[in-house]
């Protein structure tokens, strides 16, 4: 079915704007009318999709367009999830949490994917189509709760995820956004000064035949060279960046890099239990929902974030469908900790895999924000200190020359 784009008012006069699918500009018309608002403008959006054959070329646009952010899958998710759990059916459900969104791409996808199931076509097979929206674990868990008749249950699940993962990015993001741009903050200061400040303050010195101190001598070397190579620098960093960013497109770097990554001082254990919380997370609910062991480590590896350790769960893998345990094999990995190898190990015995797991997603995560605050509160002090540092150093080059002119004055 078409979707239309349209503006109008409500019987208040408040300017509207939105979506809404019908079977013609005339129909959208209508259907605006009995739910109270007045289009002034009708239009069918190009980027919808359209059913049938065309389904594929457009999901191909959808693709390159907005994405749902994790917020809103969430939110999705638990929507549908209520109404299924009444009793709706999946159309109806589908279309009704569509047409209640005030965000486009929400509307459109759920409106593509309410016809791809009125079709026939299982609801799994439908948001696989939207693979930048619905991810692989979104997928598999919604055809196991189909063939179990549990789809409401995977979609509240699903919803759970979504927020604890989500809510484990905010808080790394929130951990790591005040040194960050305070270091960015300051080292352009830094910069200004040593470029174009300094050069002009130091003129005084010029005309003096004294011998000028260690610190000045310095600190007017690092100018200078700021002043007349600014260029080369630039092209330096940027160079280095572009370098790193390819280097991490090939598989042995990015392992080698990664698995640096895990070994530095005070970043390398809060990633390596951001790592396994995520792990243990997407294996205990994949678990949980009769997703098969082996494709669950396969989706447990694609969103662990590190491929050393995507590829310690990769050699997993591979062990278990050889028949050997689960926990032999991350422990030889030595990047999985002791502690986390031995529940699954317990969990392997007493086949109660998933539930271990889930304590070890849960005790993890609890690590992970003692540790982003412990990161926060070492890393704000060392930040100050390096750049107060810099700053007196700076200062006491300027300044010492001064005090030389005064005595020689006297």
């Amino acid at each position: 079915m078409p979707v239309f784009a349209y503006r109008g008012l409500t019987a208040a006069g408040r300017a509207v704007q939105g979506v809404v699918d019908a079977d013609s500009a005339k129909g959208a018309r209508v259907r605006l009318r009995r739910d109270g608002i007045f289009p002034t403008e009708v239009a069918e959006e190009r980027t919808a999709a359209p059913t049938g054959a065309g389904a594929a070329g457009s999901a191909f646009a959808l693709r390159r367009g907005p994405r749902m952010s994790p917020s809103e899958l969430a939110l999705v998710s638990r929507q549908l999830s209520t109404l299924l759990a009444a009793g709706v059916p999946v159309v109806e459900a589908l279309a009704a949490v569509g047409e209640q969104s005030d965000r486009p791409v929400v509307t459109q996808v759920l409106s593509h994917v309410r016809d791809r199931v009125t079709q026939g076509t299982p609801l799994a097979e439908a948001l696989a189509d939207y693979s930048t929206i619905f991810p692989e674990i979104y997928v598999g868990m919604v055809r196991a709760g189909e063939a179990a008749g549990a789809l409401d249950l995977v979609l509240e699940r699903l919803a759970n995820y979504t927020e604890a993962q989500t809510r484990l990015n905010a808080k790394m993001r929130n951990a790591l956004a005040y040194p960050v741009l305070m270091t960015l903050v300051s080292s352009g200061i830094v910069a200004f000064l040593l470029g174009f400040v300094v050069p002009r303050v130091t003129r005084i010195f010029a005309d003096q035949k004294q011998t000028l101190p260690l610190l000045t001598r310095v600190l007017l070397g690092v100018s200078n060279a700021i002043a007349t190579y600014w260029w080369l620098l630039a092209i330096l960093a940027i160079g280095g960046v572009l370098w790193l960013l390819a280097a991490r497109r090939r598989p042995a770097w990015r392992l080698w890099f990664d698995r640096q990554l895990l070994t530095l001082p005070l970043i390398g254990p809060v990633m390596t239990r951001i790592a396994i919380a995520r792990g243990a997370r997407t294996l205990a609910t994949l678990l949980g929902n009769g997703i098969p062991l082996l494709h669950a480590l396969d989706v447990a590896a694609g969103v662990a974030g590190n491929s050393a350790l995507a590829q310690a769960i990769e050699d997993a893998r591979t062990a278990v469908r050889e028949g050997q345990s689960l926990a032999a094999p991350l422990r030889q990995s030595g990047l999985v900790p002791p502690l986390v190898t031995h529940m699954i190990a317990v969990g392997e015995r007493s086949g109660e895999l998933e539930a271990m797991l889930g304590k070890v997603a849960d005790a993890y995560e609890a690590e992970v924000e003692s540790l982003l605050g412990t990161l926060t509160a070492v890393l704000e002090p060392i930040t100050i200190v390096v750049m107060g540092g810099i700053v007196l150093f700076i200062v006491l080059a300027i300044l010492l020359p001064i005090f030389e002119i005064n005595a020689l004055v006297r």
